[in-house]
């Protein structure tokens, strides 16, 4: 069918709001915060960053999804930080110990803990994240066998002890011993793959703002994981997003806990350096 000269302005005054207007709604957006954190924006320190400024995931969202966040009673991953907070206290392993006998009140102990992971762990020789070094304490100090990946009882720790830490910023080394790493992050993030042949830089830097179906694309800021996702009607990890966002670009996702995800995770919390930890979040 023959464009007329009508319909031709019609086609580009849609393409145009569709680009536009996801700009505008954010720039127009209330600045309310979540609960317990300063900004959902910041100016990157760090040399070299591609951002000239970045924003937290809530940003992009719908007003009622950030008030679900911003409530405690409301946001529905506190079902996870209630049980997370009574696993605390609970003894478990040939040990005979919980949490709390080594660190106490989770508040003080692990204030900053959920701001500066993944950290280097001498022992093994690479970094750990939240999720590995919970298993560590199990097997190591409880003698308690480790929890699985996505299973409540480690997304309810998690969840718990990221809690502590809502409202400090995130803060992770990226030299040293961490820099390999760093360095294997960059270069998954900005490696094509899968059937569609995308990166995660095409989405979450090329393209970020602008409506991707019902949802609208983030800068991939991780501070405020573990998440609820109202896709999954329940909490889950980075890694499990991670796994997701492969899956959708038809490629061979990586295990969750892997080397390549941790490399990821600790590249993608280096983006965010600065802004407030705000997990559980709540996410579409």
């Amino acid at each position: 069918m023959e464009l007329t000269g009508k319909s031709t302005v019609s086609v580009f005054g849609a393409v145009f709001a569709t680009l536009l207007v996801p700009a505008l709604l954010i720039a127009g957006q209330a600045q309310a915060n979540p609960q317990g954190v300063d900004t959902v924006k910041v100016t990157p320190t760090s040399e070299g960053h591609p951002f000239a400024e970045i924003y937290s995931g809530w940003y992009f969202r719908s007003p009622e999804t950030q008030r679900l966040q911003e409530d405690d009673f409301e946001n529905p991953a506190f079902l996870w930080v209630e049980q997370g907070e009574e696993l605390w206290s609970e003894v478990d392993g040939a040990a005979n110990k919980s949490c709390a006998s080594c660190h106490n009140d989770a508040a003080d102990s692990m204030a900053t803990a959920g701001a500066n992971m993944p950290k280097w762990n001498e022992a093994l020789g690479k970094p750990v994240n939240l999720e590995q070094q919970i298993n560590l304490c199990r097997t190591g100090r409880m003698e308690a066998e480790p929890w699985k990946w996505e299973s409540n009882e480690l997304l309810s720790m998690t969840s718990y002890v990221k809690l502590q830490s809502r409202g400090q910023p995130v803060e992770v080394a990226t030299d040293g011993p961490m820099k390999p790493w760093f360095d294997k992050g960059k270069e998954i993030y900005y490696t094509r793959v899968g059937q569609l042949d995308m990166a995660c830089s095409n989405c979450h830097e090329d393209y970020y703002g602008q409506q991707i179906r019902a949802d609208r694309l983030s800068q991939g800021q991780t501070s405020g994981f573990p998440t609820y996702r109202l896709k999954w009607q329940k909490i889950g990890s980075l890694h499990r997003r991670f796994k997701g966002c492969m899956a959708n670009i038809r490629a061979t996702p990586y295990k969750v806990g892997s080397d390549e995800f941790l490399a990821l995770e600790l590249y993608t919390a280096w983006r965010g350096q600065g802004l407030p930890v705000e997990a559980p979040a709540v996410r579409n």
